[in-house]
């Protein structure tokens, strides 16, 4: 069964995922729609940017956010300079690493599902004088929502089963930094089989139960829109 730490960290999980997942929805929309819309010849350097984690180690990503988070780092040292406290190895620290980690998770099915879109509809909409704000909230919006429920959901259980970023960024603080992936290695190393079989079992439950949902709504947009 679970215990009390087994129970705070998946509270901090579930509580990082998601403020992880909002995040990442603000600001990746508009830049998902920028990526989508815009000609710029270059635009591909910003697509490599945003997908580097998908390649790159976590634990590298994790290392360098340490050091940019850390009291010598440029972001920790104007938070020290502003009278507050460096962002490694706290909850804020952890959000930080998780939204530049889960990113493509986020940013890619958004600009996929806005570029299916096309310009027709937009050109549509446009003849019938909507501005570009209306355009995007009425048209491209409704349009895209199997993408933003795709990226929702891929974005929440990247989050959830992440390890290296948090843990080099986090490291291992119980009820404050420690998640459930971190909970799981501590189980194992102890030779505590059991709670990590209740830990891994529940996640992985959870993934494809995220994963079927996402499926069903996605095939369900898809049959409806022909």
């Amino acid at each position: 069964m679970l215990s009390d730490a087994d129970i705070t960290a998946l509270i901090i999980t579930l509580k990082l995922a998601l403020l992880t997942t909002l995040i990442l929805l603000v600001l990746g929309t508009p830049l998902a729609w920028w990526l989508a819309r815009t000609r710029w010849r270059y635009k591909f350097l910003l697509e490599a940017v945003v997908a580097l984690p998908l390649v790159l180690p976590p634990t590298v990503l994790g290392f360098y956010l340490l050091v940019a988070l850390g009291p010598n780092g440029p972001i920790g040292g104007v938070m020290q300079w502003l009278g507050g406290q460096p962002l490694a190895f706290t909850f804020a620290g952890l959000v930080i690493g998780s939204v530049f980690y889960s990113m493509p998770f986020v940013v890619q099915p958004l600009q996929h599902a806005f570029t299916s879109i096309g310009q027709r509809p937009m050109e549509v909409a446009a003849t019938l004088r909507a501005s570009p704000l209306d355009r995007f909230f009425t048209v491209a919006v409704p349009l895209a929502r199997p993408g933003f429920i795709t990226a929702a959901v891929l974005g929440f259980a990247h989050t959830v089963g992440e390890f290296g970023v948090v843990l080099m960024i986090g490291g291992n603080i119980p009820g404050e930094t420690q998640v459930l992936s971190i909970a799981i290695y501590d189980h194992v190393e102890a030779l505590e089989y059991a709670q990590a079989h209740w830990l891994s079992g529940g996640l992985l439950l959870l993934s494809f139960l995220m994963l079927i949902g996402v499926y069903a709504i996605n095939r369900r947009f898809s049959v409806s829109s022909i």
